[in-house]
């Protein structure tokens, strides 16, 4: 019998995907290192390393198990903002869209045995200008430290963020609305 497997560590997507009524899922989470090659746009980065998480995944689950994988990014003037190595680094990385536009790319695999399909999803997110008192308090809440950007828009993050045009739960680490037509395709329905 086929399972749904989130090939994926982060808590936000389980959250998420329990959300839209996934409630029966196994993790996984397979070991892939995030190497890109050069001269790719960053939905094809995101893509890219959605699909090499997918490849890996399924060495960890059945031939007919649903596999979802997702990589999330943001990019400043297509420079790619990781996860901040410090609070140093997360206030460097904050000041920096502050008052600015970036971009949260999404690349989402859904894979059952040889039949895979991947797609993106860019959300534009737009900062509001603020103060470096601010910023050091919103990093000393911790909240910055584990995600890419360093801020969390579903959390105090949110407050730093002036508008979003897209889809608010990529910017979260997956674009469900995308994922459920996705899953269609592979004979799960949501609704």
């Amino acid at each position: 019998m086929a399972q749904i497997v989130l090939a994926s560590g982060s808590p936000r997507r389980r959250e998420l995907l329990e959300r839209i009524g996934v409630t029966e899922f196994l993790v996984r989470v397979p070991e892939v290192e995030e190497y890109v090659p050069e001269g790719l746009t960053p939905p094809e980065v995101v893509a890219y390393i959605s699909r090499e998480k997918a490849e890996a995944a399924a060495a960890l689950c059945g031939p007919e198990d649903i596999v979802i994988t997702a990589d999330t990014m943001v990019f400043l003037d297509q420079a790619r903002l990781g996860k901040p190595r410090d609070e140093a680094h997360a206030l460097e990385m904050l000041a920096a869209l502050q008052g600015r536009k970036h971009t949260v790319c999404t690349g989402v695999t859904v894979r059952q045995g040889d039949r895979s399909c991947t797609e993106t999803e860019s959300t534009d997110v737009f900062f509001r200008p603020a103060g470096e008192a601010e910023l050091r308090n919103y990093i000393a809440t911790g909240e910055p430290m584990d995600k890419a950007g360093a801020y969390g828009v579903q959390g105090r993050g949110a407050l730093l963020v002036e508008r979003l045009e897209g889809d608010f739960f990529n910017v979260m680490g997956l674009p469900v609305l995308r994922l459920s037509r996705m899953l269609a395709r592979f004979g799960v329905s949501l609704l």
